[in-house]
């Protein structure tokens, strides 16, 4: 009879331990296109078969809200402007009302700096399209879309029938929609009863849970080069959001013009390169990972800590347009514990 060494038979059963750790470890990664960025959903352990039917789920649930919330294309959100633009009201659902309304906080806090309500100013510099060309709007233009004042506070709520009291307001969300993505993303993963998962939705992310021993970690990108500026991590519940000039904006005259437009002046901010926050905890941390960027890009480097402040933020980085970068000291930390 043929025996073997203790040695060898500790050997086979470290492999074996070993294959089964990495068979547990397994990530599966699902990527799609939708609200015109692309987005991967990161599935840590379980079948293949369950991530596919999960991620599946998650990719059907962002087509569903790009289709509601489409701020140029036939939607429930255009119908709503036209509506509005009309004087008339306008039979929502709890869902829209529901956004709005927390919309309107993040607006009322920062001062109106974040403003969807500013649509009318996007479509006049272009950005209300799939194709950006260089603009030149008339001065004349946009001083009469801003003496119109529009804010989200001008809309009023009768059950899920919605109303404004000022016909030049025009919703976008384009800075919003995406972080309730990540949120409905995470209700759906969670009611799923994955382990753990990261979601990605063109750079704005949510981690739920552990991928192991280690928490996720995600880069942040320069905005002036290819790959990562800064790699930090995440850990269950908590998001990270940037707002940049760098992927929605057009070159006109030797000058970069951003998407994201000032409400104070109506031309577009180019004070500042991107600004990144991470936010944690509740049931909607990603939506204050999305809308809460945006004041700070717009105030720009000689106000964003009082704002990140105003805005309840402890963790941002900004990286203006010279290239500078700065960060609150909690960012700092996260940056000095990554790594």
């Amino acid at each position: 009879m043929r025996t073997f060494q203790p040695t060898l038979i500790l050997a086979a059963l470290c492999l074996l331990a070993l294959a089964a750790c990495q068979r547990q470890a397994a990530v599966h990664r699902t990527s799609g296109h939708v609200f015109g960025t692309r987005v991967e959903i990161s599935i840590y352990g379980g079948s293949p078969e369950r991530a596919a039917a999960l991620s599946g789920e998650v990719l059907n649930e962002f087509d569903r809200l790009h289709h509601k919330y489409h701020a140029w294309q036939p939607s429930m959100l255009t119908a709503l402007n036209d509506a509005i633009a009309r004087g008339q009201p306008f039979a929502a659902d709890a869902e829209m009302v529901a956004l709005l309304q927390s919309a309107t906080v993040v607006a009322e806090r920062s001062g109106n700096l974040f403003n969807p309500a500013i649509g009318r100013l996007i479509r006049l510099w272009g950005f209300q399209s799939s194709d950006i060309a260089p603009q030149a709007p008339p001065a004349a233009e946009i001083r009469r879309w801003l003496d119109a004042r529009p804010r989200l506070s001008d809309l009023r709520y009768r059950g899920t029938t919605i109303s404004s009291t000022n016909t030049a307001v025009m919703i976008d969300l384009g800075g919003y929609a995406k972080g309730y993505a990540l949120d409905r993303a995470a209700h759906i993963l969670r009611r799923g009863g994955v382990e753990a998962a990261l979601v990605d939705v063109g750079g704005n992310l949510i981690a739920i849970g552990q991928p192991g021993q280690r928490p996720w970690r995600v880069g942040i990108k320069d905005p002036r080069a290819a790959g990562a500026l800064a790699r930090v991590s995440l850990r269950d519940n908590e998001a990270i959001g940037t707002s940049g000039d760098y992927q929605r904006y057009f070159m006109k005259d030797g000058k970069r013009h951003p998407h994201i437009i000032d409400p104070r002046s109506g031309y577009p901010i180019d004070l500042v390169a991107s600004v990144t926050i991470v936010t944690a905890g509740g049931t909607d941390a990603g939506l204050r990972s999305d809308g809460n960027s945006k004041p700070m890009f717009i105030t720009g480097p000689a106000g964003w800590q009082a704002m990140a402040a105003q805005m309840g933020l402890s963790e941002v980085l900004l990286i203006d347009a010279q290239g500078k970068v700065h960060t609150t000291a909690a960012m700092q930390a996260r940056l000095a514990a990554s790594k």
